[in-house]
């Protein structure tokens, strides 16, 4: 009587409007995964197979459990490499727990 009925708009005759932009949005979602988790964590990949393949003997190595040593050998044919942390002291590690060349003559200054 006072009040009036509310009814529903009518629902848009093209339908290919809602595809296209759910599409656009894929689009930009892949994107943004690409260049915000996809891309750094291969560039942090690459960077360490680099790291791997550079160590030699003789150099001084941080681990990622934070113990500092000095290469005493490394084998080609296995993935372990026998760290010298202090003169009587040696230790096995895969090549994999080492987080990077520290430059020569760091563990003696500390």
């Amino acid at each position: 009587m006072l009040i009036s009925n509310a009814f529903a708009a009518d629902a848009p005759v093209n339908g290919a409007g809602g595809t296209m932009e759910l599409i656009f949005m894929l689009v930009i979602f892949g994107l943004i995964f690409y260049f915000m988790i996809f891309r750094p964590q291969s560039k942090r990949v690459k960077e360490h197979k680099n790291l791997m393949s550079s160590l030699g003997k003789g150099d001084e190595v941080l681990t990622s459990g934070g113990i500092l040593g000095k290469i005493a050998k490394i084998s080609d044919d296995n993935d372990y490499v026998l760290l010298t942390i202090s003169e009587t002291t040696e230790i096995t590690i895969k090549k994999d727990y080492i987080s990077a060349v520290l430059p020569k003559g760091s563990i003696k200054s500390l």
